[in-house]
């Protein structure tokens, strides 16, 4: 991705800032990716479940949105422009989706939690990569602020999945 940097003067060199973009751009991909799964979600549930995991798609679509906008911005105060396509989103996701697969609900939580935990440990590697080497202490803040609330989501999620003990 060839990123396109205006001059900032916040303490950080142009190549810092860019390569901080690019990893926003695939946590960016990443959350909306996310968000539409959940939506789908939240829209083909059905069964016994159907009516709490419906609220729980909502809840956590919901906070997506507002991650997404949140990162987008991010990217924005970086110099950088957010990206902001489909074509973009699909060409820098690490998740997958897939087509025209509407799963039993026991199956969409798998997946969500599987989307999630791949998110966190993708947010782990990012907020080393921000601290160490581009030294932006505040996207390092910011991702771990975001892996914190994928790692809750994903607990929510995993505890449908749990027998009792």
């Amino acid at each position: 991705m060839a990123v396109q940097i205006n001059t900032i003067n916040i303490g950080m060199t142009d190549t810092q800032r860019a390569g901080v973009v690019t990893i926003l751009t695939h946590v960016l991909a990443d959350q909306h990716l996310l968000y539409i799964k959940t939506r789908n979600y939240h829209w083909n549930v059905v069964g016994p479940l159907f009516y709490t995991l419906h609220e729980v798609f909502e809840a956590q679509y919901t906070q997506l949105a507002t991650d997404i906008d949140n990162t987008a911005e991010r990217i924005r105060s970086l110099g950088a422009p957010a990206i902001g396509t489909l074509t973009e989103f699909q060409r820098y996701t690490t998740l997958t989706e897939s087509p025209e697969d509407y799963p039993d609900a026991i199956t969409m939580i798998t997946n969500l939690v599987m989307d999630h935990e791949t998110m966190i440990r993708n947010l782990r590697g990012y907020q080393a990569a921000c601290d160490e080497e581009y030294q932006d202490m505040g996207t390092n803040d910011f991702l771990i602020g975001l892996m914190q609330q994928h790692e809750a989501m994903a607990w929510m999620l995993r505890a449908f999945l749990q027998e009792r003990p």
